[in-house]
């Protein structure tokens, strides 16, 4: 058995046609410049976007460096700050020489099931202060490539929800109209022909 051909036809909108309204234009012109708008500027939000991302991270890489430190106390016993965690992390009191030569201690993540007096690796940030790691190149471009697609689909949906809010409002219109044409037509309706 063959499949009915359905009714639907492309770019219906664009066709001359003697019952197309002013409306039916507009319309077609907002879907044309909806996924245009989606498309280009979809794109350029997205790349933007992910540049701003890498910087950033690229930005905290230059700004951290990793310090040798003694643990002060064992992490054996410590609770982990994160389940499921490929490497356990716990925060523990470390100490560290400063670059003027002074002694600092502080807490910070450091990995589990290390005895006090362990040699660990912790992050400063440029003002000496205990940080955390910063992303590795790699996770940094993936997070960038995440945060990128995030905007792109989140200005798509933002312009795309403002388009159908569009058509709605055509559509809106559209039925006022026809209401009012009913209103002029369906008396006629009633009469008998002669």
């Amino acid at each position: 058995m063959r499949k009915a051909k359905g009714t639907r036809q492309r770019w219906w909108r664009w066709r001359r046609n003697s019952l197309r309204r002013h409306a039916d234009i507009v319309e077609a012109w907002i879907v044309l410049a909806v996924w245009t708008v989606i498309v280009l500027g979809g794109t350029l939000v997205g790349l933007v976007t992910a540049h701003a991302a890498d910087e950033s991270f690229a930005q905290l890489r230059r700004e951290r460096h990793s310090v040798p430190a003694v643990l002060v106390e064992g992490t054996a016993e410590a609770v982990p700050t994160a389940k499921g965690a490929a490497s356990e992390r716990v925060r523990a009191q470390v100490r560290w020489t400063a670059p003027d030569g002074s002694p600092r201690t502080g807490r910070t993540l450091v990995d589990s099931e290390h005895q006090a007096g362990s040699r660990v690796v912790i992050w400063l940030n440029n003002r000496g202060q205990l940080t955390a790691e910063p992303p590795t190149a790699g996770a940094a471009a993936f997070e960038a490539a995440l945060f990128g697609t995030g905007a792109a689909l989140t200005f798509g949906g933002l312009t795309y929800a403002t388009g159908r809010l569009a058509q709605w409002r055509l559509d809106q219109g559209r039925c006022e109209q026809w209401g009012r044409e009913w209103d002029q037509a369906g008396p006629q309706w009633g009469r008998k022909a002669t």
